[in-house]
This record gives structure tokens, sequence and C-alpha cells, in this order.
């Protein structure tokens, strides 16, 4: 029922994150590839994890669930980088299927590890949030050192590289999204990793208002203008089918990495998070 349950989501371009249960679905290996200039994916088929990279180290966002690290560093590796040069590693959410796989990637590389502030302490426990919609479905991931938060308009610099984090809460209270760019044949693409989007509710909790998380509707609706304003030649979300990736990965063969450029793409991802959350409204409304 749960596999069901995320291919549903998925047909509906509306993925969002369920129990890591369900994680056993989205570790389906995928061969790594170019997305644009220096950035590349090198997650799972199922789960997002983005490394960009340069002469004087790299940055990996997310890690994927806890079987996608083997996966990941195989990835990283066939790309011919070494796990050993990512200095940081940038997390989207703290659910287990984006950050299950983190502490092992961190113990590999040695890298820190940065995420929003109210994120900082799920990771560094491995404990779930009891703010977060999801609680009474999230179980505990194991915990990872030398997390630090940072603040919405913080810049990671490493080398040449620059990649800003984006607070983007709602689907948690510690969400994130980051954007940098990539230069490919001497053009500039705005790159964008987008968190989670999906009013996602669990056991009591309501968008509606509840007093674990009381801000989560207008925290989400803010997220969502956030990433449709933002500049966006190539996204990629947390879970790739909620973003179309894999339907433009299919274009590539004939276009080359321009095709993944759709500067449409944060506000069709907005878009269908605005109509997640209005449905999610209207059942709670009917119940």
């Amino acid at each position: 029922m749960m596999k069901q349950t995320s291919l549903a989501l998925a047909a509906a371009g509306l993925v969002a994150c369920l129990p890591p249960a369900a994680a056993n679905d989205w570790n389906t290996p995928q061969a790594p590839f170019a997305l644009y200039g220096n950035t590349y994916y090198v997650g799972t088929h199922g789960l997002s994890a983005v490394l960009i990279t340069s002469n004087e180290g790299h940055i990996l966002i997310d890690g994927g669930s806890d079987k996608s690290p083997a996966q990941i560093v195989r990835n990283i590796r066939k790309l011919g980088f070494k796990v050993e040069d990512i200095r940081f590693i940038l997390n989207s959410h703290a659910h287990a299927d984006h950050a299950g796989g983190i502490a092992e990637l961190q113990r590999l590389s040695g890298a820190e590890v940065l995420a929003g502030s109210a994120a900082v302490p799920v990771l560094r426990s491995g404990q779930a949030d009891k703010g977060d919609p999801q609680y009474t479905d999230l179980q505990p991931m194991a915990p990872t050192a030398r997390v630090r938060g940072v603040a919405n308009g913080h810049v990671v610099k490493l080398g040449p590289l620059a990649v800003t984090m984006h607070a983007t809460p709602g689907h948690t209270q510690g969400g994130a999204s980051w954007t940098w760019n990539a230069v490919e044949g001497g053009r500039t693409a705005h790159m964008v990793y987008a968190d989670s989007l999906n009013a996602m509710a669990a056991g009591p909790f309501r968008y509606r208002g509840h007093p674990s998380y009381p801000t989560a509707r207008a925290d989400l609706e803010r997220s969502i203008a956030t990433v449709a304003g933002l500049p966006c030649d190539v996204l990629v979300s947390a879970h790739p089918e909620g973003s179309d990736l894999w339907q433009r990965y299919a274009r590539r063969a004939a276009r080359g990495n321009a095709a993944f450029i759709d500067t449409n793409a944060c506000r069709t991802y907005a878009d269908k998070a605005r109509a997640r959350l209005a449905a999610q409204l209207s059942k709670e409304a009917d119940q």
C-alpha cells in the first residue's frame, strides 16, 4: 500500500515525504549525470542528491535515506570526484528520506553539515521534531555531528562556489532551498534545489491550525511564494519527479544539458504545492 501511495503522488506531480518505510521504493539505482556546468545529479532515482564541484572542494546537497549513501558514493566516484573532497553537506529538510544518509556521508567525507536552524536539533539527535506536521509517522535516524544552523540569505562560500540558503519552512519547520549559478558553454544558469513544499499532515496535525506548529500554513504559503519568485533556470526538487526531472532527462540525448533548462519550472512547482495545500485544507474542513 505504501508503494502504491508514493507512486500515486508521483503521478499527480505532488510527491511528498512519506514515512521512512517508503524510502525502500525510492532507492532504485540511478546512474549519475551532469545537470549543468559543474553541477551533477548523484542521488537515487527517487531521492535527489546534487554535487556542486570545484578545484577547492565540493558541496553536496542532501544525503537520501540510510540506504542511499553507498549509491551516492559510487555515483560521485563514477564521475571522477572524491567523496573526501566534500567540504559541506547541505540539507533541504530533516526527514529520514533526505537526511537519513547524512551522518554516514559526513563520516566518509568529514564535511560540515549546514541546515535551517530549526532542523539542527533533529539532525543532531536523530529524533523527529514534535512540531513536524508528520511527527506521528516519523522514525528516528542516525544522529549527525558538526551541524550548523544557517539563516535565510546565508551564502555558503567555498573557493569559487557560492550557494545561497532560502528558508522554506512549512513542510517542516527547518526547511531550506538552495540556489547557485553554474556556467556551461559561456551561458550562466540559475540553479535551484527546492525543498519539499507539500502540505503533508499525519495524526492530529492540521494546517488550519495546530498548537505544535501554529504558523505552518502561513510559513508554507510564504515558502511557496519564495520558490515561485526565485531566478530559476534548472530546478531539482528534493524528490526529482516532483519537478519533472525525468521528463527533462529523457530529452537530454537530443538537446544535451540544455534539456534541463526550464525557466517556468519553479513557478510550476509552486503551483503544484498551492494545489496540494488547497486540497489539504479542504480535507481538513470536511473532517
